[in-house]
């Protein structure tokens, strides 16, 4: 009956999704209309229906990824997962995602060489949507997670070379891609899992090593000692029944007056007459001794506030950097290690509430929170950066309606954001759970503690890369510190990797081909 009802309720907020996403995207085409001053409508609306696919997908895939390791640890349900998307991807696509974007991302080809006409641009783009998402799609239904930034690429070079085919042949076509940007992709590949894979393994090795192992050893001595508690108060009990009528009242005495004294916060074990009260009393000592909630007061408190930090200067320096707050480099350092010391002081605080508490639980709790924490600041990066792969191209095509020419930048309209935002976040809905699954579950099992230092590890990781050059994949980074973790637990499913690893290698090529054949289908249509 449960599962009838669930099943019900998910139908529901399907139509819900379904209708508003439909209402969203029919009021842009309205709004569009006029900022495009209706011209060349039926490319407008094509385009806008290419976009807006292609931001569904990255929904399905890249969003998908990205809170994998949060399901997956039974962090977060679906439904939650799609909250926090909702707010921080959104929220990053709108606040922080640009007022303005590159017509051309990441400089992969140059067009400069051929005399491109503005509306031959717009078939570029165009088909370099269209491809891939169609590629998303084909791999967010096998659950592979891939870089949808190298799934672009592919497009915009599959189509850009055969444009150059059609104009000056396979010398013109092949002179436009700059093929050291491809061979820096094709470097990415192995750079990015493998560094994400390495820092998340040393990260949770020693948070499995001082945090979770403690905690373990912990648990079992207070179970030990529970067992001896409850082993003490039985033979105690035989013992009292063994005695005489008088020697029992005269033992009962006793053990009144202890019961008296044990309320006394200075008492000793000289203070006790019984040797019930007294055993009891070395017992409660040997508990008191383990002391338990060290590591949850001592290491995880360090862990979360590096982990503030690092997320903290992730979005100062790559999610906010569009904003252009006009912070130096010593003031975004100066907010970083604010936010590090009011994290570990919180976590500090909360640690000592969870005192005499079950420390299973009081792990996952801490865990749990850290790792929305982590997915949060993730989420909202995501949104400002990789919605530029929908965006861009869509934005430089909407300019070229409007003005009929091809500029170096072009305006991102709020709404278009917002519509693109909004697509992310009904992709992950209706097709993320495949992928979720595959990066939640298949690869390897999950807890918060794992999947906050997969999410952590890839976040640092991120971070180093973008401020020191290096070429990577936010998505290959994560799988890699997926991997990571699984390798730290011996249960990472090595099987599995096999497709991803090929779908990584072909997701160019995939693309790049797909988007010839739109190309030439929309060259000969239109």
């Amino acid at each position: 009956m449960t599962t009838t009802n669930s099943y019900t309720a998910d139908s529901k907020l399907s139509i819900i999704f379904a209708l508003g996403f439909i209402a969203v995207v029919g009021y842009f085409l309205y709004w569009g209309s006029a900022y495009t001053n209706n011209n060349h409508a039926v490319i407008f609306v094509l385009a806008t229906l290419f976009g807006v696919f292609m931001a569904f997908n990255i929904g399905g895939n890249d969003v998908a990824n990205s809170f994998g390791t949060s399901v997956g640890a039974g962090t977060l349900t679906i439904k939650q997962a799609l909250i926090v998307a909702a707010i921080f991807e959104v929220s990053g696509a709108v606040i922080a995602g640009g007022e303005v974007t590159k017509t051309i991302r990441k400089g992969i080809v140059d067009l400069s060489e051929i005399a491109v006409e503005p509306m031959q641009f717009v078939y570029i783009m165009m088909s370099a949507l269209f491809a891939a998402a169609l590629w998303l799609l084909i791999a967010t239904k096998k659950g592979w997670p891939v870089s949808t930034t190298h799934s672009i690429i592919g497009g915009i070079v599959g189509s850009s070379i055969t444009l150059g085919l059609l104009i000056g042949g396979a010398d013109t076509g092949f002179a436009l891609v700059k093929w050291d940007k491809i061979g820096t992709i094709a470097f990415s590949w192995v750079l990015s899992p493998v560094l994400g894979g390495i820092v998340s393994y040393t990260l949770y090795y020693q948070i499995k090593k001082y945090v979770l192992i403690y905690n373990e050893e912990s648990a079992d001595k207070l179970k030990s000692i529970k067992k001896e508690k409850k082993r003490h108060k039985e033979e105690h009990k035989q013992a009292f029944e063994r005695l005489s009528e008088l020697q029992q009242l005269s033992y009962t005495n006793s053990m009144a007056r202890d019961a008296h004294t044990i309320k006394d916060d200075d008492f000793e074990l000289e203070d006790l007459e019984s040797d019930y009260y007294k055993k009891i009393y070395e017992i409660e000592k040997k508990q008191d001794n383990v002391n338990a909630t060290k590591a949850l007061e001592t290491y995880v408190p360090m862990i979360a506030a590096i982990g503030g930090m690092l997320i903290c200067g992730m979005l100062l320096f790559k999610g906010l950097k569009n904003m252009h707050l006009g912070l130096s480099s010593i003031d975004n350092y100066l907010i970083i290690g604010m936010i590090g010391a009011f994290i570990w002081l919180a976590t500090v605080i909360f640690a000592k509430t969870l005192k005499g508490k079950d420390l299973d639980r009081s792990t996952f709790l801490m865990f749990s929170w850290m790792q929305v924490f982590t997915a949060s600041g993730f989420a909202f990066s995501h949104g400002s950066n990789d919605i530029a792969n929908a965006i861009g191209p869509f934005a430089a095509i909407l300019d070229i309606i409007r003005t009929g020419q091809i500029g170096s930048t072009a305006a991102v309209p709020t709404i278009a954001m917002l519509t693109f935002g909004i697509a992310l976040i009904v992709g992950l809905w209706f097709i993320g759970k495949e992928v979720i699954q595959t990066v939640g579950h298949n690869l390897t099992k999950m807890h918060p503690a794992s999947g906050f230092s997969a999410e952590l590890a890839a976040a640092g990781v991120v971070m180093i890369a973008s401020l020191l050059g290096l070429p990577v994949s936010s998505t290959h980074i994560l799988i890699g510190a997926v991997l990571g973790v699984g390798m730290v637990n011996h249960n990472t499913n090595w099987e599995l990797m096999k497709p991803i690893a090929m779908a990584w290698v072909i997701t160019l090529p995939a693309a790049g081909i797909l988007s010839a054949l739109t190309f030439i289908g929309l060259r000969n249509f239109f």
